[in-house]
């Protein structure tokens, strides 16, 4: 008599062969794990992160999903003197984008303040898969990097301005 086939539930992110009840599933609950914690991320990306929150070397770092070799790597950096003009102009219309921006400010006490801010970007007239891949590969990413203070989910510019960043950091 044939084993029996196990009823296991769909994920596109995980090859489907049929497994019988005497086959290990460790395989597949392996590539289930890693297709929920999203792609792998460079060290570059977080050695600039951290020189852009240690040594304030950066006023904003993007980054982008690189499909051939299945990682987050850096795509831009932008210098202390950069604006956040700067960094919204690099964001682009029809692909998302994770973005990195160190926002200073003046508090109503005066004193200067620094916050960093993380920027899913997604906007509308990007494809599909490239909004599955980033919303599933988002948590994992920011998790590696370590002071974070907020983070803002975009689809249009104007869900990214310099006044809500004011607005969510005071």
């Amino acid at each position: 008599m044939p084993p029996a086939l196990l009823s296991l539930p769909y994920h596109p992110c995980v090859e489907h062969t049929h497994l019988t009840s005497q086959e290990p599933t460790e395989a597949l609950a392996d590539q289930l794990a890693n297709a929920a914690s999203g792609m792998a991320v460079s060290d570059e990306c977080k050695l600039k992160f951290m020189e852009l929150k240690r040594k304030k070397t950066y006023r904003y770092i993007i980054f982008k999903i690189d499909q051939v070799a299945q990682q987050i790597i850096l795509e831009r950096t932008g210098g202390p003197e950069a604006t956040y003009e700067d960094f919204a102009s690099h964001l682009p219309e029809n692909d998302c984008r994770y973005g990195v921006y160190d926002f200073d400010f003046v508090t109503d006490d005066n004193c200067q303040k620094s916050k960093i801010f993380f920027v899913a970007w997604s906007p509308d007239t990007s494809r599909v898969k490239a909004k599955m891949t980033y919303a599933s590969s988002k948590d994992r990413f920011r998790r590696e990097l370590d002071g974070i203070h907020y983070e803002l989910q975009a689809t249009d510019p104007t869900e990214v301005g310099l006044d809500i960043m004011r607005d969510r950091a005071n």
